[in-house]
Order: C-alpha cells, then structure tokens, then sequence
C-alpha cells in the first residue's frame, strides 16, 4: 500500500521549514541577549548582582536555548524530509551542510551546560563561541533559504 500525499500539502509544506526557521532565528537572539545578561549578572558588583538577579536571566536562558534546541533539530530534519518527498532527493550543497553544521553546533553548545553549571569556565567559553558560531551561520542561512524560496515561488 502505498501512501500518497496531495498536492497541495506537498506545495505549501515547503514554507513550513523557512517560517520556522526565521522564527527560531528571532528567538536565537532573544536566546543571545538572555546569556549576555545572565554573563552580566554572574560578573557584576554585589550591589548591581542583586537587582539583575530578579531578572532570572539564567532561567530564561536555559529555558528558551532548550526549546531553541528542540525546535532547530526538529526543524532541520523537517525542512530535509520536505525537500525529499517533494524532490525524491535531498539538494547537498551549502545551505544544507551548513544547516547540519548548525544543529551540531546548538547540540554541542548545549551539551556543555552541565559543566557550566559546575562553574567551568572553558565550557562557557566553548559554549559562547559555538554559539556565536551558530548565530554567523544562520544568517547566512536566512540569505541563502530565501533564495531557495525564490526559486521555488518561480516554478509554481
């Protein structure tokens, strides 16, 4: 039995990966102000350290990288099944490598939380640089995504 996927759910999936994506861009950098203030509140005067501490931007931070984490991998393997079912193929080239690239970067970024939460500096420092790794390469992805939405609004 063979499972056959209408048309126009094939056509307008394909929006689906790139309004994600833009998306979880925004709440990259949402995720990047939270850090930076969470960084702030762990290196500041006692005096200042008391008034940013209601802000929970530790908190925050981890929540939202968390479902940052989720939604990037869940959106990076969306946007390559998409292509897939509406192509039979997968298009490697550089917006597909270095969209793998960004999700392993977030994965290993994350992955060292525990050993920051243990006060270790260099996975902090680990953790900021693959993350500002991560936010270089998803503009760039926005730029080249938008030009494979171009070329997929062209041919419908």
């Amino acid at each position: 039995m063979s499972f056959v996927i209408p048309e126009s759910v094939k056509v307008w999936s394909q929006f689906f990966h790139p309004a994600l994506m833009w998306l979880l861009l925004v709440i990259s950098s949402y995720a990047f102000y939270l850090g930076m203030k969470s960084r702030k509140t762990r290196t500041a005067t006692a005096e200042v350290r008391k008034e940013l501490i209601k802000g929970k931007y530790n908190v925050k931070h981890y929540q939202v990288g968390s479902i940052l984490l989720a939604l990037m991998v869940i959106g990076s393997i969306g946007g390559m099944a998409v292509t897939y079912i509406n192509n039979g193929k997968l298009f490697v080239g550089p917006h597909l490598i270095a969209g793998l690239g960004m999700t392993g970067l977030i994965a290993a970024a994350a992955a060292l939380s525990p050993f920051m939460q243990k006060g270790q500096d260099w996975a902090r420092y680990t953790h900021i640089a693959l993350n500002i790794a991560m936010m270089g390469l998803f503009g760039w992805q926005a730029i080249t995504g938008m030009e494979i939405v171009q070329r997929i609004i062209s041919r419908m």
